[in-house]
């Protein structure tokens, strides 16, 4: 009796241990896929990575985030530059999942419409006016720069 008593609790703990690290390995994989712990959600989110994060003048952009933290860093204090899309402001403050189909067109149209190299200025535009990508352009703009910062 008592082996097979042993040999359940043996099996549960083996089951524990591998759900534990499948979670492990699925949290890390969405991380890296959607590039969401990359991109703050707001500005009051970009300015606050802003102050905690350290940059050294001498190194590069470290290519993690969807706007270079240096960048970032020197344009915090910049006035909001538009990229004809001044209609996008009335969306500000509004989180992305409640955008109905008619706000979430406003922004996939004036991201359809800019140049691969706009996409970087525009982004920090919206953070800095508080608007909210949707996660599929979110992730549409990281790889345009992921792929811009590769040329």
């Amino acid at each position: 009796m008592l082996p097979l008593i042993l040999f359940v609790c043996l099996g549960i703990a083996i089951l524990v241990i591998f759900e534990v690290r499948a979670r492990k390995e699925q949290k890390s994989n969405s991380e890296q896929t959607t590039g969401v712990a990359d991109l703050p959600s707001t500005a009051s989110d970009l300015q606050q990575s802003d102050l905690s994060s350290s940059v050294d003048d001498d190194s590069g952009c470290c290519g993690e985030h969807l706007v270079c933290e240096r960048e970032t860093l020197l344009q915090t204090n910049a006035k909001v530059e538009y990229y004809d899309d001044e209609e996008l402001d009335t969306l500000s403050g509004i989180r992305a999942e409640e955008y109905t189909q008619e706000q979430y067109q406003m922004i996939r149209e004036v991201f359809d419409t800019l140049q691969a190299k706009d996409v970087p200025g525009w982004v920090r535009s919206i953070q800095l006016r508080n608007i909210q990508l949707p996660l599929d352009i979110r992730e549409e703009a990281l790889l345009i720069v992921v792929e811009r910062r590769k040329a």
